[in-house]
């Protein structure tokens, strides 16, 4: 059982890798050459605000539902599942929101703003953010017994 999760977990985190590697063909999101270049002297790419929102949920989606099933492989308590689950449902929308009101005027003194925010949203931070965290819950339950 135990190596049947490694191989799962494996898999999910080349899942990851996978999304990050064929986002150009994946996802539309005109972001991505703006914000490689020096994106604080250019002026914004014309894009469709609602395409890019809808393309950057739907790769939000993905990637927490593989974060998900990781944090499920690594800590099979539905305690953790459902706090990771509201976690990542109340992030999604506080996040769309402030990213959907950045794009609206997309001025420069809110690019840095918006680069991080995007961020959030097409990378999986918070799986990075929560696998130590209950790591750490987990080993200090422990010491209290």
């Amino acid at each position: 059982m135990r190596v049947v999760k490694w191989i799962l977990g494996i898999g999910c985190v080349l899942l990851l890798v996978s999304i990050r590697f064929f986002e150009d063909t994946l996802f539309h999101d005109p972001l991505v050459s703006f914000f490689k270049s020096n994106f604080t002297t250019m002026e914004p790419p014309n894009f469709e605000k609602w395409k890019l929102i809808g393309f950057t949920s739907l790769r939000y989606l993905m990637n927490t539902i593989l974060s998900l099933l990781i944090l499920l492989l690594a800590f099979p308590k539905k305690s953790i599942l459902k706090f990771s689950g509201l976690f990542y449902g109340l992030a999604f929308v506080v996040l769309i929101v402030i990213f959907f009101v950045l794009l609206s005027p997309m001025e420069a003194e809110s690019y840095m703003f918006l680069f991080y925010v995007r961020r959030f949203l097409i990378q999986p931070i918070f799986l990075l953010l929560l696998l130590p965290a209950f790591y750490y819950q987990q080993s200090i339950k422990k010491t209290d017994l």
